[in-house]
């Protein structure tokens, strides 16, 4: 397996593809606090990888409804604002090329009309 001197990654020992040693050095870096655990680059290595494989995963499914085989910025949108919490959690973001979301204003929308009834003031003769 691995030889004398060579190591294994924090990544590939907590099982994530994130990179936990860039996430520490940004954290470290940003002055976010004081201190900063061990476990807390790890942590949030898993947090984003899992945030992004769920944002993948309905892009894939709404490019896929496209009829598409790329996912592309609209279809990030459109997986972002369908999912509610998602759409909480990204609620000031916004997604370059992503266009807005479909909806028409009620107000807009013909009226409906009584086809084929006729009210009971034009029944009588």
């Amino acid at each position: 397996m691995n030889g004398p001197g060579i190591g294994k990654s924090v990544s590939t020992k907590a099982g994530i593809i994130f990179p936990v040693g860039r996430i520490n050095r940004y954290l470290r870096r940003g002055n976010y606090a004081s201190r900063i655990g061990l476990v807390a680059p790890v942590y949030l290595s898993a947090v984003i990888e899992y945030l992004v494989a769920e944002v993948l995963d309905f892009a894939g499914k709404i490019a896929h409804d496209d009829r598409k085989v790329r996912i592309i910025p609209r279809h990030i949108q459109l997986a972002i604002r369908n999912d509610e919490k998602l759409d909480k959690l990204f609620n000031q973001v916004t997604v370059a090329q992503g266009g807005v979301m479909p909806n028409i204003h009620k107000s807009l929308l013909p009226k409906k009309t009584m086809k084929g009834k006729r009210s009971a003031s034009h029944s009588a003769p």
